[in-house]
């Protein structure tokens, strides 16, 4: 989807974070940079007079009536390419599931994952349950869900990346080395090695920066690896896993791109 280039044009990698949504800004080519302060609706950042012309989301697109096993076509490819860091790419179970993962009928949330996993074995041949992990996301992926089927003038807009999967791209088609946290702690050899490879994409003292309130560091590091695709959508030079993505049965595409 190549485009006229302008200054005028503003693309955006986007991470979901502990106070809502971390958007970074960034033009096409060039070192211009706006970290957008945390918003707590994904739909904010399609409003104001910098509305991005491509966004790319770390945020499962495009969910399955039934679950295949090890997930969606997308999960099933990438996880091989990232070698140690697979585990952070989740196996996204039926969309009946994530949605009783969010069923506002019962508000005690262990009630609910419970509900969650019984309809998730129910809708996979393996009778594979939620991660924890997995299940604490989908508040954001119904709410992407929703938005892009209110809004499908936007699909060719709005794309799934996984930042583990962008800093593999960076990084010559190469897996990381080091994990970003240990312990539930930043890990500094691993801040550090993203650090380094987004040095080529973004100015040192972003990279570097503080992130806004309500967002994390490595939060940071992976909304500036999702510009970096956005970036690389672009120009037309981005990966699609797989090739040919199939659509759920919205139209959604579920494809993961780097």
């Amino acid at each position: 989807m190549m485009m006229r280039l302008s200054r005028d044009v503003w693309l955006a990698g986007v991470d979901g974070c502990k106070g809502g949504w971390l958007a970074i800004l960034v033009r096409p080519v060039g070192g211009n940079v706006c970290i957008r302060p945390v918003f707590k609706n994904f739909s904010d950042l399609l409003e104001g007079p910098d509305t991005p012309t491509i966004i790319a989301v770390d945020i499962p697109i495009g969910l399955p009536r039934k679950s295949e096993l090890r997930g969606r076509g997308p999960e099933r490819i990438v996880r091989p390419l990232i070698g140690e860091r697979k585990s952070s790419v989740f196996r996204i179970p039926s969309r009946s599931a994530v949605y009783a993962s969010v069923d506002t009928a019962f508000p005690d949330d262990k009630e609910r994952y419970v509900r969650a996993c019984k309809i998730a074995r129910e809708t996979s041949p393996d009778q594979k349950a939620f991660a924890k992990q997995g299940f604490y996301i989908c508040p954001k992926i119904v709410e992407v869900d929703q938005f892009l089927r209110k809004r499908s003038e936007l699909i060719d807009r709005i794309f799934e990346t996984h930042p583990e999967v962008a800093f593999w791209r960076m990084k010559g088609d190469r897996a990381l080395s080091y994990p970003k946290r240990r312990n539930n702690r930043p890990y500094t050899l691993g801040m550090n090695e993203r650090c380094a490879l987004l040095e080529s994409e973004f100015p040192r003292n972003v990279i570097n920066g503080a992130p806004p309130e309500g967002a994390a560091k490595d939060d940071l590091l992976d909304a500036l690896a999702c510009a970096a695709v956005a970036r690389r959508k672009f120009f037309d030079k981005a990966k699609s896993f797989p090739d040919h993505p199939e659509t759920d049965e919205h139209g959604l595409r579920m494809a993961i791109w780097a």
